[in-house]
């Protein structure tokens, strides 16, 4: 039986994922992981780079206004200066956990030798690996970016 700290993170990680550039609004995002069902989005420029992870908690926590003022923002500005740990394909198990766990977050980007985004360890990744859950055969990486836009739109002014 295999050591369940030895295994590869690329054995382990969540392989499609859901992200957003830099340039689009919290509004979007929000929306984006309230339809994708996730609670970390990371935010990747057109070549695939990470630029930061977006959580629930950092949308919430920095919301200010309403659609006007959130289309008014990006959500570089929400990532960027914050420390963004990572981790690689051939990483172990138990080190990816153990930057989760010094950092205080609970899903690590994945990112291959070019800094590209492929994957993501999350928390229900590593308890399942523990659990014995570990496919043997994995699919390739799949990355998403937002498909669509959010425009505000809003009743026109009350005529004075």
């Amino acid at each position: 039986m295999t050591d369940v700290r030895e295994l590869a993170v690329a054995r382990v990680m969540s392989r499609t994922l859901v992200a957003v550039a830099p340039e689009e609004s919290p509004l979007l995002a929000w929306e984006i992981m309230r339809r994708a069902g996730v609670h970390h989005l990371p935010v990747v420029d057109a070549a695939g780079r990470l630029r930061g992870v977006l959580t629930r908690e950092d949308l919430t926590a920095r919301w200010s206004g309403g659609p006007i003022e959130q289309s008014d923002v990006h959500v570089h500005s929400l990532v960027a200066g914050h420390r963004c740990p990572h981790t690689n394909l051939d990483a172990r198990l138990a080190d990816a956990a153990a930057a989760m766990i010094g950092a205080g977050v609970d899903a690590i980007p994945v990112l291959d030798e070019a800094a590209r985004l492929v994957g993501m360890v999350t928390v229900t990744d590593v308890l399942r690996a523990v659990a014995g859950d570990v496919p043997e055969r994995r699919e390739p990486p799949e990355l998403m970016t937002g498909m669509f836009r959010l425009v505000p739109v809003l009743p026109p002014a009350p005529a004075r």
